[in-house]
């Protein structure tokens, strides 16, 4: 492990814990309409098998609200609710079993509505996590600082904590975030020198499926490169399966948490004489269900195999029409390419 985590205060959300020495958590958001329980809970058991650990709904209306009881019947990670504007879906929303709530105490209502909510969630020992966004920073902050900058990001955050506080609550979460990368690592650093609470992370409106991974990846990446970071969501235009696989593979790469089967392959080039291209998908594919905490190489050729991939577990070498099956860096098998993909399997399947 190259990159030391700072240590925060500890809390459970339902049966998980973030902060202090505990995993860094992945979490999504189901885009579901949370008025319609059935699809809700479908979208998460689809979440839990990907590996989602947290997961967030949208509490719009008291409907909604009176959903998170029969939501959280029939799932087996912590429900968050996200709530805006009205105190009453946060009691309701407590009532029914939640496990956390994402509100903005200062958009709640007066003290008293911000009591009411604060009182029952520490009855029930429900975390809350405070999210701040650049986009709806308070008229008070902009005005001193003229426009969205990352100070005024933290003072917006720090504000609504000492909120809380204020009413000796502190089992509390924070998020502050930004479209911009290099925004969000500012503001997140420096909270993190000026809190202990668990910071959960990411970069809103990322963007799709595609655009949005390789932004999540570069600014999360970014922000827990720093040892900053004790959830993470990344927030894509798109099916939040693959908010879930993108978290694993950014944690995976950063060496910070094992998700099974580390997969690296080469780029090709004009020295290249199988079809790699489509073995590697294939084989990438194979793998990504397989729970072993092992490093999978497929290379294209004897420049870049046994050599320059010697500290993979298993690995593949191509030849012309042909593939050398190797085990840190030894070579084992020679194979045609036709029945590569199957050896290489059941080589990978006897360790």
């Amino acid at each position: 492990m190259y990159i030391d985590r700072k240590k925060t205060k500890k809390i459970k959300i339902g049966d998980i814990a973030i902060g202090g020495n505990s995993p860094i958590a992945i979490q999504s958001m189901c885009n579901t309409d949370t008025r319609d329980a059935e699809k809700t809970i479908e979208q998460i058991r689809e979440l839990e098998k990907e590996g989602c650990e947290i997961i967030r709904v949208a509490v719009l209306d008291m409907e909604a609200a009176e959903k998170i009881k029969e939501i959280k019947k029939n799932i087996n990670i912590p429900l968050v609710a996200d709530i805006h504007f009205d105190y009453k879906l946060a009691l309701k929303s407590i009532e029914n079993g939640i496990d956390k709530l994402r509100i903005n105490p200062g958009n709640i209502g007066s003290k008293d509505r911000i009591k009411a909510v604060v009182d029952a969630a520490a009855k029930r020992n429900i975390p809350i996590r405070i999210g701040v966004n650049s986009g709806s920073l308070e008229k008070e902050i902009l005005e001193k600082y003229g426009k969205v900058v990352p100070e005024g990001l933290v003072e917006s955050a720090l504000k609504h904590v000492h909120i809380l506080e204020e009413f000796n609550y502190k089992n509390i979460v924070i998020s502050i975030k930004s479209s911009s990368v290099p925004f969000s690592l500012k503001a997140y650093e420096i909270l993190s020198d000026k809190t202990e609470y668990p910071l959960h992370v990411g970069i809103t409106e990322s963007g799709t499926v595609y655009s949005g991974t390789i932004k999540s990846a570069a600014g999360i990446g970014a922000i827990l490169s720093k040892g900053i970071g004790d959830t993470i969501r990344v927030s894509l235009t798109g099916n939040p399966v693959e908010e879930v696989k993108a978290a694993k593979e950014i944690l995976k790469s950063l060496e910070i948490r094992n998700f099974g089967v580390q997969f690296i392959s080469c780029p090709t080039c004009g020295r290249t004489e199988i079809d790699l291209i489509s073995i590697a998908e294939k084989i990438e594919e194979k793998c990504r269900n397989i729970n072993k905490n092992i490093k999978v190489a497929v290379m294209g050729c004897a420049v870049n195999g046994p050599g320059e991939a010697r500290e993979a577990d298993i690995g593949i070498a191509g030849g012309k029409g042909y593939g050398l099956i190797f085990k840190k860096g030894e070579i084992v098998k020679k194979v045609s390419e036709n029945s590569l993909i199957d050896e290489f399997m059941n080589e990978l399947n006897k360790l």
